[in-house]
This record gives C-alpha cells, sequence and structure tokens, in this order.
C-alpha cells in the first residue's frame, strides 16, 4: 500500500529572488532601564476556537525593523466579552505613523481604546450582530471608532506633539461565540486588508473609500455632526480647542470609517491584515496562491504552521505583518 504524499512544508519566501534582509531577527530595539514596560515583543501569537470558527492571530516585526533595531509598529489585541453563546470576540490591530519615535505607543494605546469601548458594549453588539441589525452595528461602531481615535488625538497634544506624529490606523473584527450565527463584522480606519478564501480563491473584499459614507472620523478629519443613520455625536472628548482663530489645530490626514459585514459559509476562510501583508497579497500573486493552498486544507493551521505561513516573506515587502485568520467550520 502506497502512503500519501506529505504536504509541501512550509516557505521561506516566494518571488524570484530572496529578500535583502536576513530571515530571522537582528538587533533588538534599545531599552530604557526606567521605562521597560515600553518594551515590545517581535512576536505575538495568539488563537481560539468557539461557535462555528477557528480564530488565529499573529503580529510580527518586519524584516526592516528587524534589522535596524527598531520596535515593532504594529500592535494586536484578542479579547473575550462576555461568556458562553453570548460572548464577542473582539480582533483589534493598529499600525503606528511611519518614522514617528512613539509609534509602537499610539498602536497600542489604539487597540487599548477600542478595546475597553467594545467591551463595555458588547452585549448591545452581540444583539445586533445576531439580529442582523446593520444599520445599529455601523453607526454604533463608527461611534466608537471616533472616541477611542478622538483618545489618541488628545493625547498627542498633552504629549505637545501634532496629531499626524502620534497616530495610527484601526482595524478590527467582530466574531460572535454563537454556534447559528456566521455574521462577521470588519470595521476600522486606514489602510490594510480583508480578503475572504472561499473555494481556494482569494476575494479581496476591502471597502473601497467610493463605498464609504458620510465624514471622516475623531482624529483623522473633521468631526461628523451626525451618523449616516441620523444619530448626533455629541460627546466630549476633552480635545483643547485652540486659543485663537489665528491658531488653528493642525488637521490631520482624512481618512474614511470603513465598515462591511459579510456572512460566512462553511469552508471560508475570512482573513483582515495590516498593510505589512495586505499589500505583498495584493503586489505578489505568487503569496495569494501559496497561502490559499496552505490555508484551503481540511483542517485550520495550528499556531506555529500559522505562523510560519504569515511571514514568508516577498522581497520589496519588509513592514510589520499583523493578521486574523477565521476559519469556518
Amino acid at each position: 500500500m502506497e502512503r500519501p504524499a506529505p504536504a509541501p512544508g512550509a516557505r521561506g519566501h516566494v518571488g524570484t529572488r530572496p529578500p535583502t534582509y536576513d530571515a530571522e531577527p537582528t538587533a533588538l530595539p534599545a531599552a530604557d532601564p526606567d521605562d521597560l514596560d515600553d518594551l515590545v515583543a517581535d512576536t505575538v501569537l495568539d488563537g481560539a476556537r468557539y461557535g462555528a470558527c477557528t480564530l488565529r492571530a499573529v503580529s510580527v516585526r518586519g524584516d526592516s525593523a528587524r534589522y535596524r533595531g527598531e520596535p515593532r509598529r504594529d500592535a494586536l489585541l484578542t479579547a473575550r466579552f462576555g461568556t458562553g453563546e453570548h460572548a464577542l470576540l473582539l480582533v483589534a490591530m493598529a499600525t503606528g505613523a511611519r518614522a514617528t519615535p512613539g509609534a509602537h505607543r499610539a498602536a497600542a494605546e489604539a487597540c487599548h481604546w477600542i478595546g475597553r469601548a467594545v467591551g463595555r458594549s458588547h452585549a448591545r453588539l452581540v444583539e445586533d450582530i445576531r439580529d442582523g441589525r446593520r444599520g445599529d452595528l455601523k453607526s454604533g461602531l463608527h461611534r466608537l471608532t471616533d472616541r477611542s481615535l478622538g483618545k489618541l488625538r488628545a493625547s498627542a497634544s498633552e504629549q505637545g506633539v501634532g496629531p499626524g506624529e502620534y497616530a495610527a490606523s484601526l482595524r478590527c473584527l467582530l466574531l460572535s461565540a454563537d454556534p447559528g450565527c456566521r455574521t462577521r463584522v470588519f470595521f476600522g480606519v486606514g489602510p490594510g486588508g480583508l480578503f475572504r478564501l472561499r473555494e481556494g480563491e482569494w476575494q479581496d473584499i476591502e471597502p473601497q473609500v467610493s463605498e464609504v459614507k458620510g465624514e471622516p472620523v475623531l482624529g483623522f478629519g473633521s468631526p461628523p455632526s451626525e451618523t449616516p443613520e441620523g444619530d448626533r455625536l455629541t460627546m466630549d472628548l476633552g480635545i483643547p480647542t485652540p486659543p485663537s482663530p489665528y491658531e488653528p489645530a493642525p488637521e490631520p490626514p482624512r481618512e474614511p470609517f470603513r465598515f462591511r459585514t459579510s456572512v460566512a459559509r462553511p469552508g471560508d476562510t475570512l482573513l483582515m491584515c495590516s498593510g505589512g501583508l495586505a499589500d505583498p497579497l495584493r503586489g505578489e500573486p505568487e503569496l495569494g496562491e501559496y497561502l490559499a493552498e496552505r490555508w484551503s486544507r481540511p483542517d485550520p493551521p495550528g499556531l506555529a504552521a500559522f505562523l510560519a505561513d504569515s511571514q514568508v516573506r516577498v522581497k520589496g515587502y519588509a513592514d510589520d505583518r499583523t493578521a486574523a485568520a477565521v476559519w469556518e467550520a
């Protein structure tokens, strides 16, 4: 009896040439002995299984940062709020502004603030997801994102730096632990990727700017007076006002709020990622083909296998990579 051929192992890189940088970390970031809490691990890995889905999440320092001894600018938060079928799973990832000294702190703060906001509202969010109240979800999550990024801007003001110097993109995924609920909710601000692997083929389902309705969110432009659903935004974020009309507060770049709900089918894999993985996925077809083959197998990968797959390198792409993938049973 012939044994089946073993599945091919993980690859170090795709493309015609290997990347310039070493495949493994080279230099550690500089440490302050009086502020060791500011250190960021090179790699964070997490996972879980609830209801009909299996979650894998990872954040890895990019080749460039590993070589230069810079901290990972990407932050990752995975959290469960509630218990049983009423639990809500949150995956939040953020990327700090490039070439700014506090980028890793801004990313971590963005994740923690949205985590607190979602956690305090999780019971209502679970009901809205299970009942399919898309309008309520969109307006509610828009407000929570406004508040979280507004606090980030206020923190920049307290530190005496411009809002563009202490800022972060933010991308989130909400999953119900109810096995009968297959609605997956994405929301956030800033670049990155949202992809669905269905029947062996990748679908790019990132909400495009042309699809986004409404004004930019706080911290990334002028605050909207109300949401598209008519809800007034009247919260006081404690952001200092300019002392006079002749010294206006600097305007940060405008970024729209992105939102999408999708109903998963058995066998689907949903991937949310930062630009560090989204860019090579869109720019190097071989990477998409490789991950499609690896992630279309009957069983989800283990944590170690997911880490290996997520850091397959492509020449010309050396940023941090943060990814969360959900396999549907």
